[in-house]
């Protein structure tokens, strides 16, 4: 998917002031790899602290870096003073998060004044080698006149 056009020509500096704000992917040590209109890569480490009890990182992990990407994917196509939530998730988990970091890549399927679809693929890299972990599709909606920092 490609050739979005961002409704906010501050689109890019709204959307990375946002991530900033976002004190679990901090914690988490999740970064912005890629951000274009209509797409957002994340990853983070692998940490054993985000890891279940085998050692993968945790379904969790996997859940919350795919359901940011695929947020600020959708964010980025948003218009100004416009403020982005989840309304809904559904994951299919491939394989173990496995890997020295987690990537997810999310792509804007269908935008909308209101809702848009999004579709956030997870991949656990070793040695550059990619692994597909999940795939995410997710509803995200836009929340016109509700400024992302409200209230701080």
């Amino acid at each position: 998917m490609a050739g979005f056009s961002p409704k906010d020509p501050d689109w890019r500096a709204r959307c990375e002031d946002s991530f900033a704000r976002q004190a679990l992917m901090s914690t988490m040590g999740a970064g912005i790899d890629r951000l274009q209109p209509g797409q957002c890569t994340l990853s983070l480490a692998h940490r054993p602290d985000l890891c279940q009890q085998h050692g993968y990182l945790h379904a969790g992990t996997t859940m919350a870096l795919a359901d940011t990407a695929a947020g600020y994917a959708a964010f980025s196509l948003m218009p100004k003073g416009a403020s982005v939530l989840t309304t809904e998730l559904k994951i299919n988990l491939l394989n173990p998060a496995a890997g020295e970091r987690l990537e997810a890549v999310a792509e804007v399927v269908k935008p909308g004044r209101t809702l848009s679809v999004v579709k956030a693929d997870v991949y656990g890299i070793q040695g550059g080698k990619r692994g597909h972990v999940a795939t995410v599709l997710a509803t995200m909606m836009c929340l016109a006149d509700t400024p992302d920092d409200k209230g701080r």
